[in-house]
């Protein structure tokens, strides 16, 4: 009888170990784990400015995260910049917080931390039991430098007479490296480019003027730093103001008969061909021009060029830069436009040259514009040909000043063979007829890149 009872008191006791065997085990795997909480920066960059913002993440599969500290370590002290809690929740404290995300403002003066060289110090631990049951500790650093300051500029060119419709040039130093600088002009942002001078530590940007009656009122240089630190500049400029032409276009049955059909509207044609040119001639025309100013988004840092740009060879001008182009049907107005460029005319299927040295960043039938080519000519600079026949150019190629791109025709929205010239200042179009002045160009330009290369500053 004994032995049944201790045979029985065996098998319950096995069964009893065992369970408590595994809660051993499973204590030990799970509330004393062993995996460090993981900590990523989501904001790039090593400088950090006085409108800064500081960006992590921490994980922890494990027992969740407990505990984060952000300090940063300067001059021989530590100053605590954010620091989280995620009170104990579940079993032995588990907190379930399996992923949080941090974000805050740097601000270096109310927390006493002056400009240089600190570390930027993460600590972040989870709700194991381990290491005296205070947890994992994962820890993140990275050296930072601390710039409240924003970039000195210091214009380096004289000279800045501007026209609307124009563009122009200015050269200028700047006192630390910088994420981005440039010209802005009414808000519009033309950016520079480094490299240039004797000791290859000057900028200069292309900039442009708009057509329209104001334009210019607001132009200045910015510099932003790696901190976020911006610093603008102004320069001395005369705006001369002009006015720009009207020009009355008879729109005919004939030429809506001819030209219509090759165009296609996505949400299907309309129901007659002049409404089909209204589309044409306003949404379409803004699509095509977001197309080209897609190819001029990006120019190489230096220019090719040397002179001012060839014309179209024995060329007559069929249209003007910025006409303001009034339509008519019928004898009543139908609609208004501008006009970018400037229309060359010579014989039919004319041999079109390059403007200038370059390469070329766009070849393709765009809509209004027909059969088109880009020539980037570097720092910004573009020019724009239009209503080719015949390309003979592809994307890729570099060109010299004169050689032969295409043929003059009677593509997209044109009602005669000629040549539609334009030029380009990084996202606007400019007056062409500036960049075909000899003397504007030496002026205006070539003059001053002259003296950033000998050192002559104003």
């Amino acid at each position: 009888m004994k032995k049944k009872e201790n045979s029985s008191r065996t098998w319950l006791f096995v069964p009893l170990a065992g369970l408590l065997l595994c809660a051993i085990v499973w204590l030990v795997f799970t509330c004393f784990e062993g995996r460090r909480p993981e900590i990523r920066m989501l904001v790039e960059g090593s400088s950090l400015g006085k409108d800064g913002e500081i960006a992590l993440e921490v994980m922890d599969v494990g027992r969740g995260v407990k505990e984060v500290q952000v300090l940063f370590f300067k001059d021989g002290k530590e100053h605590v910049l954010e620091q989280r809690l995620f009170p104990g929740s579940g079993f032995l404290g588990a907190t379930g917080v399996a992923h949080t995300s941090l974000r805050f403002a740097f601000k270096p003066a109310e927390a006493g931390i002056t400009d240089g060289m600190g570390t930027l110090r993460v600590r972040a631990r989870d709700a194991s039991l381990r290491g005296g049951f205070k947890g994992n500790l994962g820890t993140y650093e990275r050296e930072m430098r601390v710039d409240t300051r924003p970039p000195e500029i210091s214009v380096v060119t004289r000279q800045h007479y501007l026209s609307h419709g124009g563009a122009g040039l200015v050269g200028y130093r700047l006192s630390e490296p910088v994420l981005r600088s440039g010209v802005k002009v009414d808000g519009r942002f033309f950016p520079g480019y480094g490299g240039f001078g004797p000791n290859k530590d000057i900028h200069v940007a292309f900039f442009g003027l708009g057509h329209e009656p104001g334009s210019g009122a607001e132009i200045f240089i910015v510099a932003e730093d790696f901190a976020g630190n911006i610093g603008r500049g102004g320069f001395p400029h005369h705006v001369n103001a002009r006015r720009f032409p009207e020009d009355k276009i008879n729109i005919s049955d004939r030429f809506l008969n001819w030209k219509m059909p090759e165009f296609q509207i996505p949400s299907g044609d309309p129901e007659s061909p002049l409404e089909k040119f209204l589309k044409v001639n306003n949404k379409l025309r803004e699509q095509n021009e977001a197309q080209i100013f897609a190819a001029t988004e990006k120019s190489e840092p230096r220019p090719f060029w040397e002179r001012h740009f060839l014309p179209l060879p024995a060329a007559a001008n069929r249209g003007g830069f910025a006409d303001r182009r009034i339509y008519y049907y019928n004898g009543r107005e139908i609609d208004r436009q501008f006009h970018m460029g400037v229309d060359l005319a010579s014989i039919a299927q004319s041999p079109v040259p390059a403007a200038e040295a370059g390469k070329v960043v766009l070849v393709d039938t765009i809509g209004i514009y027909g059969r088109n080519v880009i020539i980037d000519h570097g720092c910004g600079l573009f020019s724009h040909y239009a209503h080719l026949s015949q390309i003979q150019v592809s994307l890729g190629d570099m060109v010299a000043r004169g050689d032969i791109i295409g043929r003059t025709g009677v593509t997209g929205m044109a009602g005669g063979d000629h040549l539609h010239f334009g030029v380009i200042v990084h996202n606007i179009f400019v007056n062409p007829i500036e960049w075909l002045d000899p003397n504007w160009v030496e002026n205006n330009i070539l003059s001053k890149l002259r003296d950033i290369a000998a050192g002559i500053y104003g």
